[in-house]
C-alpha cells in the first residue's frame, strides 16, 4: 500500500501500532485512539519523527470521527475493549465500544466515502463447536458478551456493504501474539503474560488442565491479512486471519521455558466463563481471495516476541 491516508482506530494498541508500523513510511497514517487498553509507547517513536498524526479520542464519540475520518481512503478498525473476561465483568462498557463505537466507525466512514474499512474480528465468534478446523460457513456460536459484540460488528459491517456500498471486510483474529503485546494487568493475553511472569521465574497460570488449543497467530501475520485485505478494492466479507496450526496450552508453556532457558512449575486454576476448549482456523478464503499467507510459524514468532520482550 502506498499514498494513502489511512486511519488507525486503536493505533496506540497492540495490533494497531504493528501496522502503523508497517504503512507510515509510504503513507500518511492518523491513528485515534482514546489510551484506555492503548499505550502512548507503542507509537512514540512515530511520533517523535512526525511520521504520524496523533489523536486522542474515543469511537464512541461519533462527531469526533467524523472529523478524524475526513479525506480518508482506508480504515483499520481496530479499537475495541478486548478480553473475554473483561466483557464477563463489564458487559455494558465491552457493549458500548465494540458495538456502539463500531457502528459509529461504520457511519463516519460511508460519511466521508471511505474505500474501504477493516474490521478486526475474533476467531470467539465460533464458540465452542468440536468441528476443526473453524471455516467462515460455520454457524457462529459466541459463549461471552466479547464474542456477541464481534459478531454484531460483523454483521453491522455486511450490511453497511450491502445497503450503503461501503466496501468492508472483517478479519476473524486467531489468538494474535508478537511485539509491544501488553503483557500487565488482569485481562492480559496469555503468551506476553506467560513470558514476563516465566521471565522471572514465577509460575504462569493455565486455567484448565492445560490440553486445550490454540492457533496461535504471530503479529506480522495479521499486519499482512489486513493490508492486503485493504488493497484488493472489490474484496468484502468475513475472513479468517490464523497461522493454520495448533499448540495445547501446556505445550505452549513448555516451549516458552525452552526459549527463554528457565523452567518453572505452572499453577492450575478452574476454567474461566466464555473460554473454549480447541481453536484452528482454515484460512483458506483469505488466501483465494486476496492472497493471505502466513508466513512466520507459531515456533519463529515465540523466539521473535521472547528476544524482543527481553530488550
Amino acid at each position: 500500500m502506498k499514498d494513502k491516508h489511512v486511519v488507525i482506530t486503536g493505533g496506540a494498541g497492540f495490533i494497531g501500532s504493528n501496522i502503523a508500523r508497517k504503512l507510515y513510511a509510504e503513507n500518511k497514517v492518523t491513528i485515534l485512539d482514546d489510551l484506555s487498553t492503548g499505550h502512548i509507547e507503542n507509537i512514540q517513536s512515530m511520533l517523535d519523527e512526525e511520521k504520524i498524526d496523533f489523536v486522542k479520542g474515543s469511537i464512541t464519540d461519533l462527531s469526533l470521527v467524523q472529523d478524524v475520518f475526513s479525506d480518508t481512503d482506508i480504515v483499520f478498525h481496530e479499537a475495541a475493549i478486548p478480553s473475554v473476561p473483561r466483557s464477563v465483568d463489564d458487559p455494558i462498557r465491552s457493549n458500548n465500544a465494540n458495538i456502539n463505537g463500531t457502528l459509529n466507525v461504520l457511519v463516519a466512514a460511508r460519511d466521508n466515502n471511505v474505500q474501504k474499512v477493516v474490521y478486526a474480528s475474533s476467531s470467539s465468534v465460533y464458540g465452542d463447536s468440536p468441528s476443526l478446523p473453524k471455516h467462515e460457513e460455520m454457524t457462529p456460536n459466541p459463549l461471552s458478551p466479547y464474542a456477541v459484540n464481534k459478531l454484531a460488528a460483523e454483521y453491522y459491517c455486511q450490511v453497511f456493504t450491502g445497503v450503503y456500498g461501503l466496501k468492508t471486510v472483517a478479519l476473524r483474529y486467531f489468538n494474535v501474539f508478537g511485539p509491544y503485546q501488553d503483557p500487565a494487568g488482569a485481562y492480559a493475553a496469555v503468551i506476553p503474560k506467560f513470558i514476563d511472569l516465566i521471565s522471572q521465574g514465577k509460575s504462569p497460570i493455565i486455567y484448565g488442565d492445560g490440553s486445550q488449543s490454540r492457533d496461535f497467530t504471530f503479529i506480522d501475520n495479521v499486519v499482512q491479512a489486513n493490508i492486503k485485505a485493504a488493497e484488493n478494492p472489490d474484496i468484502s466479507g468475513v475472513f479468517n486471519a490464523a497461522c493454520g496450526t495448533k499448540i495445547t496450552v501446556n505445550d505452549l508453556a513448555k516451549e516458552l521455558m525452552n526459549i527463554i532457558g528457565r523452567e518453572v512449575d505452572i499453577i492450575y486454576e478452574p476454567p474461566r466463563t466464555g473460554d473454549i476448549l480447541h481453536s484452528l482456523a482454515d484460512s483458506s478464503k483469505a488466501k483465494n481471495s486476496f492472497g493471505y499467507e502466513p508466513t512466520v510459524s507459531i515456533n519463529d514468532g515465540l523466539k521473535e516476541t521472547v528476544e524482543w520482550f527481553q530488550k
